[in-house]
């Protein structure tokens, strides 16, 4: 079963920043978001490029890293949600579409 890495992304995103925010245990949150990034990693490079893999993790990993100034400046739920919907359009696009 093709696993759509657009939802684990931004799921990963939220969900990771809910836990941590929620429990005060930053290392659970970086786990979600670990977990997020091991799972639609395996399905890009299933169904993609080295070249694809790599730049959605990148931009997988980026989003994480942009939200912490980014909340700063919006908010944090606007951050998160933000960054979420930029990576999962993004993995939608370079992956997802491809198999749906």
């Amino acid at each position: 079963m093709r696993i759509p890495t657009a939802a684990v992304t931004a799921g990963s995103l939220i969900g990771g920043w809910q836990l941590a925010r929620r429990t005060g245990i930053r290392p659970l949150g970086g786990a979600v978001l670990a977990a997020g990034g091991v799972v639609a990693g395996r399905e890009w490079a299933r169904h993609t490029s080295p070249a694809v893999t790599g730049a959605l993790l990148a931009t997988y990993l980026g989003a994480f890293g942009l939200s912490h100034p980014l909340a700063k400046k919006i908010g944090a739920w606007p951050s998160v949600l933000a960054v979420a919907a930029l990576t999962a359009a993004a993995s939608y696009v370079a992956a997802d579409r491809r198999h749906t």
